[in-house]
């Protein structure tokens, strides 16, 4: 799976099964997690940016692999208001440990698909007392937008045919079957909550089918 660094253009094209999703680049990027290489995909259909780092040399079946929504609060503020960033984090941290594993970081999926102004108005609402899903409702958007599709034709693209899924989220399981990419196991990316997002998380275990049993231990924490 090794290419090499630099600007790929027709002859990436031309290897990629699907040719909505061409890879434009791969390149070295050393991290505070370890060494990846980045492979920077353009979406010809959405017109998104994409981008997938690679540890180690993953190979096809079982590969460790976080499906991983842009969120900018969470991954560059440090927002508490969701475990995005924590799992983004968690899930470079895991990949490098275990050797090798692919982290897909999906434009694009910002607030679950709504955009980061979208997100910040159901923000706003939720401030008022309104849950996630009662916010993105009131606002007369989509509860949750996301596709996987790019994501599953960037793992093609890598030669990967199964998955050992870094996700709490069924709904991510379901979607990379469908569109053809196997899931050998589901495995939790649990962050401990805090009093700021304990009640956006009891919303995703109860509203959102998340599995999040970690919740339970924690019912103190006021909602």
């Amino acid at each position: 799976m090794t290419e090499k660094v630099g600007v790929l253009g027709k002859k990436a094209s031309q290897r990629s099964q699907r040719t909505d999703v061409e890879r434009v680049v791969v390149t070295p990027l050393p991290t505070v997690y370890g060494e990846f290489r980045a492979y920077g995909y353009l979406d010809h259909e959405r017109g998104d940016e994409q981008v997938a780092l690679v540890h180690g040399e993953p190979g096809a079946e079982g590969v460790l692999t976080r499906l991983h929504s842009e969120c900018l609060t969470g991954d560059a503020f440090g927002s508490e208001h969701c475990e995005c960033g924590a799992q983004l984090a968690t899930a470079l941290r895991q990949v490098a440990d275990a050797g090798s594993g692919v982290v897909v970081y999906l434009r694009g999926h910002e607030g679950r698909g709504i955009g980061l102004l979208g997100k910040l108005r159901a923000m706003a609402l939720q401030a008022e007392g309104l849950d996630t899903v009662e916010a993105n409702l009131a606002l007369g958007l989509p509860v949750d937008a996301r596709d996987y599709g790019v994501a599953a034709r960037i793992l093609d693209d890598l030669g990967v045919r199964s998955v050992r899924l870094m996700s709490n989220n069924p709904r991510k399981r379901e979607a990379l079957v469908r569109h053809g990419i196997q899931v050998a196991e589901q495995v939790p990316l649990l962050i401990p909550p805090c009093e700021s997002n304990i009640t956006y998380l009891r919303t995703k275990r109860e509203r959102l089918d998340h599995h999040l049993p970690h919740l339970d231990a924690v019912a103190h924490v006021s909602s």
